[in-house]
């Protein structure tokens, strides 16, 4: 069932539509996944490998505030180190790859020249079938990084190509992008607080 899928005659009850739809979607989110995740990027923050964000539009957002909230946000009381870095962040190279190649190549043409075997990239798509992001998780496979793809509608390539497939089952890109959001924020602080003193989790705001 697609949403919204008829006119809705205030914006309270669009609003407790939304509501009930985003957690529905929430309850979709397979926890195997993110289980599987979290092992992942916690062994390449342990051995000071560096994790790759992308995305297109919204998804490009939730890259660069991935960047904040798995280096500072997890470096905090952690005694961690992480390397992060979103490929969607860097305007001048993306901007001169798609001029000089094509925008198909503006992610994998900067993993090309930044990453190493035993790195991570993390793939946002709420299509999950960005030819970039596509592209880009081809490249991670055939060059021995993990692989991570955060999906929605129908998943797309990346769902089946990724190492771990995050996906949420929903067709409304307000939702499946509020929920990539919400499963960044998620991972980052379960990590986080992995790697903290017990008596501190609570003494501290996340």
């Amino acid at each position: 069932m697609t949403f919204p899928e008829h006119p809705f005659p205030s914006i309270a009850t669009f609003f407790d539509a939304y509501a009930e739809q985003l957690a529905r979607a929430a309850a979709s989110v397979p926890r195997p996944a993110l289980e599987a995740a979290q092992v992942l990027l916690r062994e390449a923050h342990d051995r000071g490998a560096t994790v790759y964000a992308c995305g297109n539009g919204g998804s490009a957002a939730i890259s660069n505030h991935l960047v904040c909230d798995h280096s500072r946000g997890l470096s905090c009381d952690t005694g961690l180190r992480p390397r992060v870095h979103s490929l969607s962040a860097t305007v001048e190279v993306l901007t001169a790859i798609a001029n000089d190649i094509a925008y198909a190549e503006v992610f994998v043409g900067q993993l090309r020249l930044l990453a190493r075997p035993g790195d991570v990239l993390i793939t946002i798509s709420s299509s999950g079938d960005s030819e970039n992001v596509v592209r880009a998780v081809q490249w991670a496979r055939d060059n021995g990084l993990g692989t991570i793809a955060m999906t929605g509608f129908g998943g797309g390539r990346t769902a089946a190509m990724a190492d771990v497939n995050i996906h949420v089952d929903g067709d409304n890109y307000g939702i499946v992008e509020d929920l990539h959001q919400s499963i960044m924020h998620a991972l980052a602080q379960y990590l986080r607080q992995t790697h903290m003193p017990a008596d501190l989790v609570a003494a501290r705001k996340f």
